[in-house]
């Protein structure tokens, strides 16, 4: 299963939600708070603590939770460089939203003054989980124990370990995720249509230019295809590019590991690299424009 190059090149919003989740957890790790960042329905509604609603969002309650939540969110970076940054933006605010309101809905359901949510971004990582069932190919399969198992399992596994860390105070914000993630797959409210003004993803772009390496910053957000094609779906591409120009050099390995890694045949990411001259942002838009026709 190759998710592309390592590092986060063209993956800005994954690389500062990465560092953000780390810094606020060791902060409040630090101070001895990890675990009383969780709130109730009693801190919202009823003491105000308005606060533990985006710090909890951002902060961990233990390391190994933090292991691996950041291990699930470097990995579904690939989604970012699918899309793109402005619609990965966007596909994590609705996440976070949607998935908030309706952990209040289930507190207000369950009706248990001790039930607290788990802090942590249990809403992003989940919702990830659907395009990853749904989009991502399995491509390594193998037996152990006489079980059969893909290279999927461990992102899978690690999800698992999450969503059980514990108990009902990390199923209710899991699952809240996963419902999320299925809501947007839906187009609710026409969400996949929605995206912020350039300044925002150019800010994060900005942020994270020093790790893309010999790569181009990224100067526009790869667009998702019209149509019937998944938000996530990366197909093989059809149809013909007019000729290279002969100056055009031969296009960097890492680039076309990328955009294989989105699930592009390997000669049309080829080929588009090199209608593009190595823009890694055009090619993938070319790419994505020509599953529609």
């Amino acid at each position: 299963m190759n998710v592309g190059p390592s590092g986060f090149n063209n993956a800005p919003v994954t690389r500062a939600l990465v560092i953000a989740c780390t810094i606020f957890t060791i902060i409040f790790g630090v101070r001895g708070r990890g675990n009383q960042l969780g709130w109730s329905y009693q801190d919202i509604f009823q003491k105000l603590q308005i606060w533990k609603l985006i710090i909890s969002a951002f902060t961990f309650s233990s390391t190994p939770e933090l292991v691996f939540g950041l291990y699930l969110l470097y990995y579904f970076r690939v989604f970012e460089r699918q899309i793109g940054s402005n619609k990965y933006s966007v596909f994590l605010l609705f996440s976070f939203v949607v998935s908030l309101l309706l952990e209040v809905l289930a507190l207000q359901l369950i009706k248990d003054p001790s039930l607290s949510i788990l802090s942590g971004p249990y809403g992003l990582i989940f919702s990830s989980f659907v395009p990853f069932y749904l989009d991502i190919p399995v491509s390594t399969r193998f037996r152990l124990f006489s079980l059969n198992f893909s290279d999927k399992t461990f992102i899978y596994l690690a999800g698992l370990q999450l969503l059980f860390s514990s108990w009902k105070r990390s199923i209710v914000p899991g699952l809240c995720g996963i419902i999320a993630g299925c809501l947007y797959r839906l187009n609710f409210c026409r969400i996949r249509k929605v995206k912020f003004p350039e300044f925002i993803t150019s800010f994060f772009a900005r942020l994270s230019w020093p790790s893309m390496g010999n790569l181009p910053p990224p100067s526009a957000p790869a667009r998702n295809a019209p149509g019937n094609v998944p938000i996530f779906a990366g197909r093989q591409m059809e149809g013909n590019y007019p000729a290279p120009v002969s100056s055009t050099p031969e296009p960097p390995e890492d680039a076309i590991s990328m955009l294989v890694s989105m699930g592009f045949d390997r000669n049309s990411a080829r080929q588009a690299l090199i209608h593009s001259r190595n823009d890694v942002n055009i090619a993938t838009n070319v790419l994505l424009e020509s599953q529609s026709h």
